[in-house]
């Protein structure tokens, strides 16, 4: 969505617009040279992000600021993006949105990455009525996580006191190794990935 101009338009966004392809449930990849207007087009207009950090880390594309975009009222979620992506792992995609964010200088609180792994990437989707979290009436599709796993998350997470510490270990230490059962709408599908 960068600043070129292209058919006559003052940027990819406004190509975008002008065929009326911007707007609820449109879901726009990477967006990581988005200009403030841009966002603030994006978020008039209900259109969302995925934030795609191990794709474009693996190209050297740019670091997307995830902060931006949310202070600009953009619906974000995260992504594995496995075309360019190195992990199917929301957990290890976590980690290296993490790393993305110090980049950019504006750290991802864990609260906040796992809201962009769950309900903010429902809700990008236009599904949050639905899925994302656990409230009453939603499909059962979640994951159980073993935090004892591996032996590195087991004694990080011995020193962790808060929920906010211990999602932030799990989030930069762990992987699809902690997957202990997956459900989709209420019924196991897998058990103990490893």
């Amino acid at each position: 969505m960068g600043g070129i101009a292209v058919s006559g338009r003052r940027d990819y966004l406004d190509v975008y617009q002008h065929y009326g392809l911007v707007g609820p449930r449109t879901i726009y990849g990477h967006a990581i040279h988005v200009s403030p207007a841009q966002r603030q087009r994006l978020a008039e207009a209900g259109a969302a992000v995925a934030f795609c950090p191990t794709s474009n880390l693996f190209l050297g594309s740019g670091f997307f600021d995830h902060a931006a975009m949310l202070e600009q009222g953009v619906a974000v979620g995260l992504a594995t993006d496995v075309g360019a992506g190195t992990s199917l792992s929301l957990i290890r995609t976590l980690g290296e949105a993490y790393k993305v964010s110090q980049a950019v200088g504006r750290p991802l609180p864990p609260l906040r990455g796992w809201y962009l792994a769950t309900l903010g990437g429902a809700r990008a989707l236009c599904l949050d009525d639905v899925i994302g979290n656990f409230a009453v009436g939603k499909e059962a599709d979640c994951v159980v996580l073993d935090l004892n796993a591996t032996p590195l998350l087991a004694f990080r997470l011995e020193r962790a006191t808060t929920l906010a510490e211990r999602l932030f270990a799990l989030s930069t230490l762990g992987d699809e190794r902690h997957v202990h059962q997956v459900y989709l709408a209420g019924c196991p599908m897998l058990s103990a990935v490893q």
